[in-house]
């Protein structure tokens, strides 16, 4: 605001005015001696107490934050989330390393449910941004991360809570695993189905982040041979069967999607210098699913031999025959899981030569993306910390420790990082409302479908040819 006119020594008084941002003039109020107005005017934002500004100040950064907070802060979950569970399953471990998987594993569950209370926030005081994002190209493939987010707490639960809280707590923890399994397939095959219909792509825009929605029931499934582990032999067995097709439903996909990735990367050359990092997102599946495989076979092993079941059911099996099936199940998967990690040790190979050739030649910018590299890493080490439990092997545990260690050397860069972009406030950024104009757009039923369709006839439009035919 500024003042319009002022009283000049010499001169007339003139009333002072204040042209307000909308661009009309009002009189400034005078108080006479006994308090009353000599003037009617609306009250002015200058005379706010100095104390309210900073308050509204707060206020309006923190509608900003939670405007601008997209599902890919659940990342943050993910690569924190296997850092205490790598620490939790390390093959060389030292006293006081569990209490610090532990600690991690609260501190995680604690941002946990503050990133669920603001993205509830979000699409509570804007609601047309849910649907924004939904049908974002990008940002709507990022709700994979909250079901893989949650998926590391389910398996800290069943490692280290439920072992020492007894049987109520991994029954709790098998509900919760149940419910995130409903997430988790809903947003593999939702996604997709969104993709087909609702969302423009093209072969050159692909990137790693494709693999997000589908990779999220590969790492239910596989988290399922750690919930069974902790539960009675009937919900156990029930559990590893949905775990299979859960792990089916995500692993073809992603391997799908590889082929498509990598004629993407062949035709059209590596992301942009942001995206980059999404390189290292096709080494997900391939861990997750050697982990999977030998985390599931081995838990229907182990149940084989202390109950003498396996899929089958006592009255269609004896417990030879159980025994029998479970050992060639968990032979089988031990050689498909080499497989599967011999795969992504190329994926990881190559993304690192591409990381490097990129970062020769320009600069490369932190942003929350890099959380990308964190999990991925961390779930192909999980699978060379389980190799080294089932081969009892000396080199497979020095394997996984190198990768333990790099993956907890760099979520330590990451999470400083984005502490400092978090403080600054400069890493809240959401491309759908970037892109809407900076603010949530107005509320639209208009027709979202991308594909070629003819119209229904309506009951109405019928009723009226046939009132037209008459006529």
């Amino acid at each position: 605001m500024r003042e319009a006119s002022t009283s000049r020594a010499g001169g007339p008084t003139t009333t002072p005015t204040i042209v307000h941002p909308s661009g009309q003039e009002v009189r400034r109020q005078e108080e006479g001696a006994n308090g009353l107005s000599t003037s009617s005017t609306p009250p002015s934002p200058l005379s706010e107490p100095p104390s309210a500004r900073p308050r509204s100040k707060a206020m309006a950064e923190t509608r900003r934050v939670i405007l601008n907070f997209t599902p890919s802060w659940f990342s943050v979950n993910m690569g924190t989330g296997i850092v205490s569970i790598l620490l939790h399953e390390l093959p060389y471990q030292f006293r006081g390393l569990g209490i610090i998987s532990n600690v991690i594993f609260g501190f995680n569950v604690l941002l946990f449910l503050l990133f669920l209370l603001i993205s509830a926030a979000r699409y509570i005081i804007w609601p047309q941004m849910f649907p924004t994002m939904l049908f974002h190209p990008t940002q709507s493939l990022f709700l994979g991360t909250f079901s893989m987010g949650f998926t590391t707490i389910v398996n800290m639960c069943a490692l280290s809570a439920a072992p020492a809280w007894g049987s109520g707590f991994a029954t709790f923890t098998w509900v919760l695993w149940w419910i995130n399994s409903v997430i988790a397939v809903f947003v593999c095959i939702g996604l997709p189905f969104l993709q087909f219909t609702r969302h423009q792509h093209a072969i050159d825009k692909i990137t790693g982040v494709w693999f997000l929605p589908v990779v999220s029931t590969v790492v239910t499934g596989a988290s399922g041979g750690i919930v069974a582990a902790i539960l009675p032999p009937h919900h156990a067995r029930l559990t590893l069967i949905v775990s299979w097709i859960q792990l089916g439903t995500g692993l073809g996909l992603a391997i799908l999607l590889m082929a498509l990735y990598y004629l993407r990367l062949a035709v059209y050359k590596i992301p942009p210098a942001a995206l980059v990092v999404s390189a290292f997102l096709p080494l997900g599946p391939c861990g997750q699913g050697s982990f999977g495989l030998l985390k599931l076979s081995a838990t229907l092993w182990s149940l084989s031999k202390s109950t003498g079941q396996a899929l089958g059911t006592p009255a269609s099996a004896t417990a030879d025959d159980a025994r029998t099936m479970a050992t060639a199940i968990y032979g089988v998967s031990i050689v498909a899981a080499l497989l599967l990690w011999g795969l992504g040790l190329v994926w990881l190979v190559l993304a690192v030569s591409l990381f490097i050739d990129m970062a020769s030649v320009t600069s490369l910018e932190f942003s929350l993306s890099w959380w990308g590299l964190t999990f991925p890493l961390g779930v192909f080490a999980s699978a060379a910390i389980q190799f080294a439990k089932e081969l009892d092997s000396g080199a497979w545990r020095v394997i996984a420790t190198i990768l333990s260690l790099c993956v907890v050397l760099f979520w330590l860069m990451v999470a400083s990082l984005t502490t400092l972009g978090a403080l600054k406030g400069n890493i809240f950024h959401s491309p759908c409302l970037a892109e809407a104009g900076g603010r949530p757009p107005a509320k639209s039923l208009e027709d979202r479908r991308l594909y070629k369709y003819e119209p229904k006839e309506t009951s109405r439009s019928r009723s009226r040819s046939r009132v037209r035919g008459r006529s």
